[in-house]
């Protein structure tokens, strides 16, 4: 329903409308929620659509769905039975005084479609709850039917239909972790039949077929991705000689096209997930670990960046984008390139030897090019912590990933392709990041000078940021100030409208390099093929719902980083829950409005909830127990023993 509301907003085409959605349209319309003119259906001017936020004292603000739309006041007695996260159109109040306020007309349905609950026991009383509030949920369960299941069983809740879709699980399986966080937002790991059966339909390729590609399998390419990785987007080579750089992208607008079962899901899904023990692909795994990915020693379809350079300057001469062969001659790790850059790992063949040879030229253009991007761009050491899990995913480990040369090597060269895909439209798909505003600024100031940092106003934030960085590489706290710095930012974004991207410093700036794995990347990709072919009917029809396009994959990059982030929270749960009573080392993460840390021990990044305070400091090295574990909201509650002697 959100999806539809957005489009709505910004324009819905009438051959976008899908047979689910039309009686809503005609519905609407008749009651004149929207209009029709030149086949589009947009919003009456007077009413709006979006989130219902905290309701107090029969009063609330409606968040409204839109790009730099200000929230609507609802008064008391304008509420009627909405209640928060309800999805809503609201009508406007036009030609009162104060703040812009509204008044319910409907309400449509549920922010949050999905929902899992849980069956509870409290004084020989069971009941079916929401499973992080505990709240009573809409759907209901018959006295004799709850005695049928145990205490812990879990149910998958359609917020609309107010309904039992399915049982999950038990609270008491780790494993159930998996599906507690998918489930409610209506992610799966499975494809359906019609899509499997597209995605198995694709031969493998055969270069004879492709004459009119152009022919890079003479050139020694090569992946370097995460150990554990096999969805290979992107492979790289450098042509020292005449300085160009040739940034291979798997092919995926060649097998994903517009319409269809496969684009459908793709749509839905807009971003493959990644969880310690597997991922939920975007793809199909037929196609994002087989066909479309860029695996050694077989030919693929790439779309490829060939980017010439200045070799003084390191100034983009030239670039051109076009669709190739190719054939990567070896898959290296991350650990395997930075052996290699330590003098501790020998090529074995010659393909190897020439990799080895180029590779270790390009490192040098590569660092050059990320001093010349943070003399406007920054640099933050954020903590980013890896999770070992047993059989049954369990929380064994935990560890904090490194940012090697191997990894600066790919991110510059990606970086590189992102900025050229960027300046070649100007209406289009945007990774925009603005500047943050000064109330946040003044909060991070504030926070930082609470525990001693001298903050001096330079002539640009760069110039405040770098000063504060470098106080607190000084204290030993570096990771934990950048942490509050990116806070303090406004959230990047998708846009069809070019803002730059304040973080890296770029004028422009978009995703091209991941299209296995992000919906964003194949819509430049299919824009970039219309414009080299002159297309303008194609151009056209890329884009003439970006606007909407743009907001929903912004929504569903939330998404998948809420799951990824709450799976995570219940695995700590469950180490937690095992060691009760027990002292572990942390550290202070924030004091207003409440005392917030993470363990900073055995393992690494937990988030710890204080039921009474204590005098501690901001970053600040302590000594907690853990003395109450909750499995049904995944929170860790402790209390403050002492501090640790520095």
């Amino acid at each position: 329903m959100k999806s539809l509301l957005i489009r709505l907003t910004h324009g819905l085409s009438e051959q976008d409308i899908s047979a689910e959605e039309r009686p809503f349209i005609n519905e609407w319309l008749a009651k004149k929620y929207i209009t029709h003119k030149h086949v589009i259906y947009q919003f009456n001017s007077k009413y709006r659509a979006g989130v219902l936020g905290l309701v107090q004292k029969g009063t609330a603000y409606l968040h409204v769905i839109g790009e730099n739309v200000k929230d609507l006041f609802i008064a008391e007695g304008d509420l009627g039975v909405a209640t928060e996260g309800d999805l809503v159109i609201a009508k406007r109040l036009l030609g009162k005084r104060g703040t812009p306020s509204a008044k319910i007309a409907e309400i449509v349905g549920r922010e949050q479609t999905y929902s899992v609950a849980c069956i509870i026991e409290k004084e020989h009383h069971r009941s079916l709850v929401e499973l992080k509030t505990h709240y009573p949920i809409g759907a209901e369960m018959r006295p004799e039917a709850l005695q049928e299941y145990e205490v812990g069983d879990l149910f998958k809740i359609d917020n609309l239909e107010n309904s039992i879709l399915e049982k999950i699980g038990n609270i008491k399986d780790p494993k159930v972790d998996e599906k507690i966080v998918l489930a409610q937002f209506n992610k799966h790991d499975t494809f359906d039949e019609e899509t499997l059966k597209i995605a198995r339909s694709f031969k493998e390729v055969d270069a004879s077929k492709y004459s009119k590609r152009k022919d890079l399998r003479d050139l020694t390419f090569c992946t370097i991705d995460p150990v554990t990785a096999k969805d290979f987007d992107d492979a790289i080579y450098w042509d020292d000689k005449n300085a160009t750089l040739y940034v291979a992208i798997a092919d995926v607008s060649e097998y994903v096209k517009p319409f269809g079962a496969l684009d459908n899901e793709a749509i839905f899904r807009s971003f493959s997930i990644y969880l310690p023990h597997k991922s939920i692909p975007m793809l199909p795994r037929e196609l994002s670990e087989t066909l479309c990915s860029l695996q050694p020693y077989v030919d693929r379809l790439a779309y490829v960046f060939e980017i010439k350079l200045d070799p003084h300057s390191l100034d983009v001469i030239h670039s051109e984008v076009y669709e190739a062969l190719m054939h990567s001659d070896r898959r290296f790790n991350y650990e395997e390139i930075d052996l290699f850059f330590e003098g501790k790992l020998q090529a074995k063949t010659p393909e190897e030897s020439e990799i080895f040879e180029w590779i270790t030229k390009l490192r040098k253009v590569t660092d050059r090019l990320k001093e010349l991007r943070l003399a406007k761009g920054f640099e933050f050491h954020s903590t980013e912590i890896s999770m070992e899990l047993d059989e049954n995913t369990n929380l064994v480990a935990t560890t904090v990933a490194q940012e090697t040369p191997s990894h600066g090597l790919i991110e510059d060269c990606m970086l590189l392709a992102n900025k050229e895909a960027a300046k070649r439209y100007k209406r289009g798909l945007f990774r925009v990041h603005e500047a943050p505003s000064q109330a946040k600024l003044q909060t991070l100031y504030q926070e930082l000078a609470g525990i001693g940092m001298h903050i001096e106003i330079k002539n640009s934030i760069k110039e405040t940021i770098e000063e504060i960085q470098k106080q607190a590489k000084d204290m030993g706290i570096e990771s934990e100030v950048d942490t509050l710095i990116i806070r303090s930012q406004m959230q990047a974004k998708y846009s069809p409208v070019n803002v730059g991207h304040f973080g890296l410093g770029f004028d422009e700036y978009t995703h091209f390099t991941s299209p296995i794995r992000r919906y964003s990347d194949l819509i430049v990709h299919r824009l970039l093929k219309a414009i080299n072919a002159g297309d303008k009917e194609e151009q056209t029809y890329v884009l003439r719902n970006i606007e909407s396009l743009s907001m929903e994959i912004s929504e569903k990059e939330r998404e998948a980083s809420i799951i990824e982030s709450e799976y995570k929270a219940r695995k700590y749960a469950r180490w937690a829950a095992q060691n009760l009573h027990k002292e572990f080392k942390a550290r202070v993460t924030a004091t207003d409005p409440e005392l917030r840390a993470e363990l900073h021990d055995e393992i690494i990044g937990a988030h710890l909830h204080f039921l009474n305070g204590a005098d501690v400091s901001l970053f600040e090295d302590i000594i907690i127990r853990i003395d109450k574990v909750d499995i049904y909201r995944a929170r860790i509650f402790a209390s403050v023993v002492g501090k640790v002697d520095v």
